[in-house]
């Protein structure tokens, strides 16, 4: 099973119900930001993409107005596997809902990000249309990513997966755009970072306490460090997460700081060492509904890294905080940001807003402050 093993199963095409806000199902086509249409059917859209079996999602009744007037759009990284549902058997890019519903009800708009042939070009693009990241759970990261032979036990390659991911991380970091990694996820940033992992923790550990099978996610207490990021948001001391991998970190990657433990000494949680907001964590905060700190924590950096990268925009700075922030309009590409001007200025202003390079964008969000962390109270 891969550090997520689960994953494969709970997140099958007749479980991967659409969010009401967000995410396609598995068979409906995963949303991307800028428009991509799913593994196996019909185009999502950074705002509406119901999944193909019609599971209602979180309400947008009980979440509330974020301030600056717009939710930020959070891009989740998805399987592609093959699928069933109904008569249908075939590749599908699907994500439990449990992650878009964490992300809707800490005031976001989630959209599915599948694996794309040309991942560094797609991402790119992509990266353009989001506030924030989340790279979630699955199978194993391919261990020639850092070095490694193959263990038995170790899950089938999936590099169309591995490229994507990779491409969109290092995407982000270059913008400075917050990052939630989790379980694999958490290992991915780990390898991208020159980090290595535990193939097989009962090998490496003697324990099977992580992953016990049957789908069925372990329960263990991970004590947080003082003084971290990860402290602001859940507190100090012992937390029980949900657990299902049986991969782990072994060497820490360069500019991470582990920020929880178990008692046995494995790492399971980090956070980077700089101004960024990166937060890897080795369990599924998305299977407990009654805590959304963690998401609700990206969402805040979101919102954050939006309007500063938005009062770096000559064509948006001028504007008032009403035009910019109204609550009627939704999150808009930067090719329909309009323009203060008219006629062909504001034609000329909105070609050379498309245009600007993945690096420059990088540079303008680099000033991005950190907005309030929730100290909400464990449920």
């Amino acid at each position: 099973m891969g550090s997520n093993g689960s994953d494969a199963s709970t997140g099958s095409a007749t479980g991967g119900a659409g969010s009401a806000t967000g995410g396609a199902g598995a068979t409906g086509g995963a949303g991307s930001a800028t428009g991509g249409a799913g593994a196996t059917g019909g185009a999502g859209s950074a705002t509406g993409g119901a999944g193909a079996t019609g599971g209602a999602g979180a309400s947008w009744d009980a979440v509330p107005e974020p301030v600056e007037g717009r939710r930020p759009v959070i891009g989740l990284t998805t399987y592609l596997e093959q699928a069933k549902q109904g008569v249908w058997d075939v590749r599908a890019a699907f994500l439990p809902q449990q992650y878009f519903d964490a992300v809707t009800a800490s005031g976001g708009i989630a959209v599915l990000l599948p694996p794309q042939p040309e991942p560094d070009t797609a991402a790119a693009r992509v990266l353009d249309g989001l506030d924030g990241l989340i790279l979630t759970g699955g199978l194993d990261v391919d261990p020639s990513l850092y070095g490694a032979e193959r263990h038995p036990l170790t899950d089938p390659a999936r590099p169309d997966r591995d490229a994507w991911e990779l491409a969109l991380f290092r995407g982000a970091e270059e913008r400075r755009m917050p990052v939630l990694a989790i379980c694999r996820g958490l290992q991915l940033v780990n390898v991208a970072r020159g980090g290595t992992l535990h193939q097989h923790l009962p090998e490496a550990l003697g324990t099977e306490r992580f992953r016990i099978g049957g789908g069925v996610f372990a329960t263990n207490e991970v004590a947080v460090d003082e003084g971290s990021r990860l402290a602001e948001l859940v507190g100090v001391g012992g937390l029980d997460v949900h657990s299902y991998h049986h991969q782990g970190i072994d060497r820490l990657g360069a500019g991470l700081v582990a920020t929880a433990r178990t008692d046995d000494g494995l790492v399971q949680a980090f956070e980077s060492d700089g101004d960024g907001y990166v937060l890897g964590v080795q369990w599924h905060p998305e299977e407990n509904r009654e805590d959304r700190r963690l998401f609700a924590g990206l969402v805040a950096e979101a919102s954050a890294f939006r309007l500063a990268s938005l009062a770096q925009r000559p064509e948006v700075g001028s504007r008032s905080s009403s035009e910019t922030e109204g609550p009627e309009s939704g999150p808009r590409s930067l090719s329909e940001r309009p323009s203060t001007s008219s006629g062909t200025a504001s034609e000329t202003k909105r070609t050379e807003a498309v245009s600007r390079s993945s690096s420059e964008r990088a540079s303008t969000s680099s000033a991005t402050a950190r907005a309030p962390r929730s100290n909400g109270v464990l449920a």
